[in-house]
């Protein structure tokens, strides 16, 4: 009917809001998981710069004492033992960077997985209850649509009465005329 078309294109437009905002809302929680992952994926590559970077440190030391071992006659044993504390103390701080880096990953993807599980949950809830409201969201308009298909039965009925109405006073009017005129 002409008098429901407004109230089903309002329910109509309502109930695609309320889908797009789930999905936006589900998008946005897949950003955030895809960040997630980036920066795990990162954690590699930056221990990977980190540990060359300290590598060329100890290069650099390692080459810095080789100018002093070639520029002081006498002084070999002297370098060889600054060489060997430095390598110890080199490889005592790349274990530690290793270590470090698995455990700031670690930390990370647990937290991650918790995140992911969180969210499950949280976008399930979100689905059921947008399912239920979508599903209230149409009894509603149903119960509109009766409604206002019934008031437009009622309005044309009236509409019915009010032209049989006019026809009869037409007619008391028309009589009146001719037994005037007679």
């Amino acid at each position: 009917m002409a008098y429901t078309t407004p109230i089903t294109t309002a329910f109509e437009m309502q109930r695609a809001t309320i889908e797009q905002s789930q999905k936006a809302f589900e998008q946005t929680l897949q950003f955030q998981q895809t960040m997630n992952e980036a920066v795990v994926d990162s954690f590699d590559s930056q221990e990977s710069a980190q540990r060359r970077g300290v590598e060329l440190t100890q290069t650099l030391v390692h080459s810095y004492l080789d100018v002093i071992e070639s520029s002081l006659p006498g002084a070999a044993g002297t370098v060889d033992e600054m060489r060997a504390a430095v390598d110890e103390q080199y490889d005592f701080l790349l274990e530690n960077h290793a270590e470090v880096f698995e455990t700031v990953a670690g930390e990370y993807e647990e937290g991650i997985d918790a995140y992911d599980e969180l969210t499950g949950d949280y976008v399930e809830a979100v689905d059921e209850q947008v399912e239920m409201l979508v599903e209230a969201h149409e009894e509603l308009e149903a119960q509109s649509v009766d409604v206002a298909e019934e008031w437009g039965d009622q309005l044309e009925t009236l509409q019915d009465q009010v032209e049989d109405l006019q026809d009869q006073v037409s007619d008391v009017q028309e009589r009146a005329a001719a037994a005037v005129d007679a």
